[in-house]
């Protein structure tokens, strides 16, 4: 499997609440671009994979809020696989501020094709050191 990647990101104004700390829906689209980046660095890009008519839902996300951040923090959205099978792909996430953790996410992300789940693209499962997709898929 491949290793972590980390991304990072600035807090900007418009990331967060009357209070100047970052707005708990702020983070989810930390984490998404932390995830796109790193598929981005193993040579996956959405929109390649829209031409095939595949995107990723996410089928489920569980976060931890440990710390907050506020304005002008430069954070860091760390991205690891922790899991890879048929259509799923799990992903464990980190926010971080210098060494303290702010948050952490799972993250479960499934392949779609015309509304239903497929497996996933033969690319994106050699990304990541396994090839449970049979080689006449089309995927």
């Amino acid at each position: 499997m491949s290793a972590s990647h980390r991304f990072e990101v600035r807090v900007y104004y418009e990331d967060t609440d009357f209070s100047g700390a970052v707005y708990h829906a702020a983070y989810l689209h930390f984490f998404e671009r932390g995830r796109t980046e790193f598929l981005r660095a193993e040579g996956i890009h959405h929109s390649e994979l829209a031409v095939q008519g595949i995107a990723f839902a996410v089928r489920s996300m569980e976060i931890e809020f440990l710390r907050a951040a506020h304005i002008d923090d430069l954070l860091v959205v760390d991205t690891a696989v922790a899991e890879i099978s048929g259509v799923r792909l799990t992903l464990d996430q980190s926010i971080e501020r210098g060494d303290e953790l702010i948050a952490r996410a799972r993250v479960v992300v499934v392949a779609v094709r015309d509304g239903k789940a497929t497996r996933l693209p033969r690319a994106v499962v050699a990304a990541f050191g396994r090839s449970p997709v049979p080689p006449d898929s089309d995927c």
